[in-house]
């Protein structure tokens, strides 16, 4: 990206190697953790409207489940900022499995516990919330429940609709499932970094938020140019300047922001996001100049 344009786009390598079917720009990939930051847009989409607030006790937009808050707290109240920065002080790092197809999969409510059949430990404090840093997938799943009840729609459908069409990522999608028939030929195959073939791309992720995002360099460079142009205050397709600015100001911690990092690099500021999940990686930088 130069100057809030694409200017160069291109794939490397096999999409997949049995059958010899190479990378093109359209081709999907699933980049993890940066799953998170498009995520966040949505929560900033329901403040913006008025419809969430960051600061208010996050049970106050729960109801199929409540957050069991005991003395690791403090008597400190974990709100939606919390959640976007990963500073609410909760536990689940990340390293979610997924399950098989045929798997009984379990509810949010059941993952957020650690009860059968969720396959990850229950979401609970380490310490109060607003205290320091601590990168939490399993915050992120709270904010993913925060979303469907509030929107009363799918998590899938809710991202697609008020996230990724707003913002011209018009092939990109959040899915649970693994790779339907219709897009199978678009994604890319995840690999070992010895070439073997991981099961993780046709698992199942209850977990969307965290890591349930299909989509392209190129799609996600949609997503850097509006947020460079609306932190200018010269686009607002998806979020104002004042929500932008948001998004992209470090909160409690020097580098997490709400719902990406920051750093300075040679005096310029940057945004971005890294991903690391089987057999996928990726990263994104922004300049904020």
């Amino acid at each position: 990206i130069n100057n809030y344009q694409m200017v160069w786009a291109k794939g490397y390598g096999w999409a997949n190697e049995k059958e010899q079917r190479p990378v093109t720009t359209n081709t999907l990939f699933k980049p993890g953790s940066i799953s998170k930051t498009l995520n966040a847009l949505g929560v900033l989409k329901l403040v913006q409207e008025k419809q969430l607030s960051l600061d208010k006790d996050i049970n106050e937009y729960l109801t199929s489940w409540k957050f069991p808050y005991d003395s690791l707290s403090k008597g400190k109240k974990i709100n939606l900022a919390h959640l976007l920065s990963h500073t609410g002080g909760l536990s689940v790092y990340g390293g979610f499995p997924g399950y098989g197809p045929n798997d009984q999969l379990p509810t949010i409510p059941e993952i957020l516990d650690g009860k059968a059949p969720a396959n990850t430990p229950a979401v609970r404090s380490l310490f109060e919330p607003g205290l320091q840093f601590q990168y939490s997938g399993g915050g992120t799943i709270i904010s993913q429940l925060i979303l469907t009840e509030n929107s009363h729609q799918s998590y899938e459908k809710f991202m697609y609709n008020r996230v990724l069409k707003p913002l011209g990522m018009l092939n990109s999608f959040y899915s649970a499932a693994p790779p339907s028939k219709q897009v199978f030929n678009k994604i890319a195959t995840g690999y070992t970094k010895n070439g073997d073939t991981v099961a993780a791309t046709f698992r199942v992720y209850p977990e969307q938020a965290p890591l349930g995002l299909w989509t392209t360099p190129t799609e996600l460079a949609k997503y850097l140019i509006e947020t460079q142009l609306s932190y200018k205050g010269r686009s607002s397709k998806l979020l104002n300047q004042e929500m932008t600015r948001l998004h992209l100001t470090p909160f409690i911690d020097q580098s997490a922001a709400m719902g990406v990092f920051t750093l300075d690099k040679n005096g310029e500021r940057y945004f971005f996001h890294d991903a690391a999940n089987e057999g996928f990686r990726g990263m994104f930088y922004g300049s904020l100049e």
